[in-house]
Parts: C-alpha cells; structure tokens; sequence
C-alpha cells in the first residue's frame, strides 16, 4: 500500500533496523519520495518501492559497519551513504559523489537531518583526498568489482575494509574481479548475504580487507 505521495508503508522491519533513529530515517525517506525523481536522484518507479528496495536494502549494512572514517563512494541520492550516517551515528562518514546537483542534496539532506557525523566531498573517488585515511568504504550501485576495486583501493588504511552492496550476480562479479583483487592484495574476501527471511529485498555485500 501507498501514501498521498505514491511512497509505500512504512514495512515493521524498518523501525526495528532504525531503532531510535526510525524518525530520522522517515524524514529522509519522505523527502527522498517528495524529490528524489524530480532532481533525478531515482527513477519514476521508485517511490512505491522505497522502503524495501532502498531503504531497508541499505540500513542491513549498518551493522557492518565500525567506528572510524567511513568513504560511500558514488552516494547519488545517499544510499547508502546518508542511510548508514543515520543508523549509525557513531561513526564518521564522508560521502564522496562528483556530480553538482547531488552534492547540494547530499549536503542540504545531511544538514536538514542534523547528520554532524556527515561530510560531503565533491570528488571521484580516484581524486578523493583521503589517500590511506579511511577504515572502511561503501558503495552501492556505482560499477563493476573489477573497476571499483582498483579505483577505491587507495582510500583504505592499512586493515581497512571494502564494504560494496551488489546485485545477484556478485559471485560472477567476484570471478571478473581476481586480477583486480590479486593486484590489490584483499584478504578475507566474501559475499554476505543480508536481510534473507526477514524482508524481501536480501542485499548481497562484497567484503574484503586490504593488508
């Protein structure tokens, strides 16, 4: 079911995952909804799947997550960028994204949310001034592991983490990726699989951490 703006209820699952952040996260969403596709930030069909595509898709990372600087590379419309700033307002995020238009949202949003641990970067990630600075990066959406890998690597301090949602076909991805991620040296490298059984949008993450 929808609500006056097309965007879906809001599923239970989603106040559990939030926690007292629940209220945050619905600001966010309803604002998405209201103007994520006229400032091209999602497409048409988006908004009545919101919640379940988007939203809870991106807040099953958070417990991944650890205290530190985090990189979301790419965060466009801030999934899952301003997601994981709001469920885990303990760690520190920098949202690295070039395009102007989304800069401004990105900043305006995490503004608008009272987001302190946010920070947003006009910047692709291979020009990104945070050359061994961060201890994880995230990115979801953005280009094959075989790109992302080499073009991210660099942003991660000794033991840092790559932290990359996927679609179904990571393993496949994985595969395609081994020169790239033989040449960056990842250990740990494994697919998660997130959310199964309990909402019916899983994600699918690509872990790995450089030496």
């Amino acid at each position: 079911m929808t609500d006056e703006l097309g965007l879906e209820r809001e599923p239970e699952i989603a106040a559990e995952l939030f926690g007292d952040r629940i209220d945050v996260a619905r600001a966010y969403t309803e604002s998405l909804a209201l103007r994520g596709e006229e400032l091209g930030l999602i497409g048409p069909f988006e908004v009545p799947r919101l919640w379940t595509r988007h939203i809870v898709n991106c807040v099953l990372v958070a417990p991944l997550l650890r205290p530190g600087l985090v990189g979301d590379i790419g965060s466009g419309a801030g999934l899952p960028g301003l997601v994981l700033a709001i469920a885990r307002p303990d760690v520190e995020f920098v949202l690295i994204e070039p395009m102007e238009r989304r800069v401004d949202w990105l900043k305006a949003e995490s503004e608008r949310l009272g987001l302190s641990n946010v920070v947003v970067d006009r910047s692709r990630s291979q020009d990104a001034p945070y050359a061994e600075a961060l201890t994880q990066i995230t990115a979801r959406a953005v280009t094959a592991l075989s790109k992302l890998i080499p073009s991210t690597e660099h942003l991660l301090a000794p033991g840092g983490e790559m932290v990359f949602m996927k679609g179904a076909r990571i393993d496949e991805e994985i595969e395609a990726a081994a020169k790239a991620i033989r040449k960056a040296r990842l250990k740990d490298v494994e697919s998660l699989v997130l959310g199964e059984g309990i909402t019916p949008e899983i994600t699918r993450v690509f872990r790995a951490r450089v030496d």
